[in-house]
């Protein structure tokens, strides 16, 4: 039976604080974690008190960043999923990062929040064209697919999901204004809808603006194909490690056939990212 033993670290921004990265990966090394997950604008700030900030910092802190975590991977045997916000000519993007003990690899987040209040897509320079296949790679015989948290509302991308195979979703969300029930309900629907787990990441911390306190609330969570909730995580910083089994997965999947009636209507090949 297959197995693979997955962490989410839910966090405020950390700046450049390596000593509370090192503490919780000595504790998921000793556990067996092959994969970490983190929330977004951890690494960097939220993306409204980079307005104030001189783009050479946030680049530097970026690339400093990168670094500690290719350290990291290679003297923990670990694999980092971690949003970032990377400066190129001048603007800023929106990716998240893979890294690996021998390598460095970024999925561009395709769908942005575009609300008044909350409007990434302008701020960051991430490209609006046709949607591609996010980000999929494969640990321990588990087929993995990263997804923005905004991205999770949009089909296209479960389609894919489908359509690849994929046993593990990893979902950084940094969100709040007590949406706690909501994103709760669609990640349970999700995962049972597409016989996949799906382990989120979400930060912690405040923003404060003229009109609004913004809290980041956390509930960091491993969701199973049945839609259940296997480990969640409160409002405190912390670290969830779980195990997840593919015999899970393949008996979801034999059970309910999702899958299985989608293609024989040959109505999953033609639609998938």
């Amino acid at each position: 039976m297959k197995e693979l033993v997955v962490a989410a670290l839910q966090l405020p921004t950390l700046g450049m604080n390596a000593t509370r990265l090192e503490f919780y990966l000595k504790n998921a090394h000793s556990r067996g974690a092959r994969v970490m997950l983190l929330g977004e604008f951890v690494l960097n700030h939220f993306f409204k008190e980079l307005v104030s900030m001189p783009k050479s910092m946030v680049k530097e802190q970026s690339a400093k960043h990168i670094e500690l975590l290719k350290t990291l991977a290679k003297r923990y045997s670990i694999i980092f999923i971690a949003p970032l916000v990377l400066v190129k000519k001048d603007a800023y993007h929106k990716v998240i990062a893979k890294v690996t003990d021998h390598s460095v690899s970024y999925y561009e987040q395709q769908i942005l929040l575009p609300y008044p209040h909350w409007n990434e897509k302008k701020f960051f320079a991430n490209p609006v064209a046709p949607l591609k296949t996010p980000m999929i790679f494969t640990v321990d015989g588990f087929k993995v697919m990263v997804m923005a948290g905004f991205e999770l509302h949009f089909d296209p991308f479960w389609q894919a999901v489908t359509h690849h195979k994929v046993d593990l979703v990893l979902l950084p969300t940094a969100s709040t204004f007590g949406s706690h029930n909501r994103w709760r309900d669609i990640i349970k629907t999700k995962a049972f809808l597409n016989g996949c787990y799906i382990l989120r990441a979400n930060r912690l911390g405040e923003y404060h603006d003229e009109q609004t306190k913004w809290k980041f609330y956390g509930d960091s969570m491993l969701v199973n194909p049945e839609g259940e909730v296997e480990m969640v995580l409160e409002d405190k910083e912390s670290m969830l490690i779980e195990t997840i089994s593919k015999s899970v997965i393949t008996h979801h999947r034999k059970s309910w056939g999702f899958e299985r009636e989608l293609r024989l209507r040959d109505a999953i090949d033609g639609v998938v990212l």
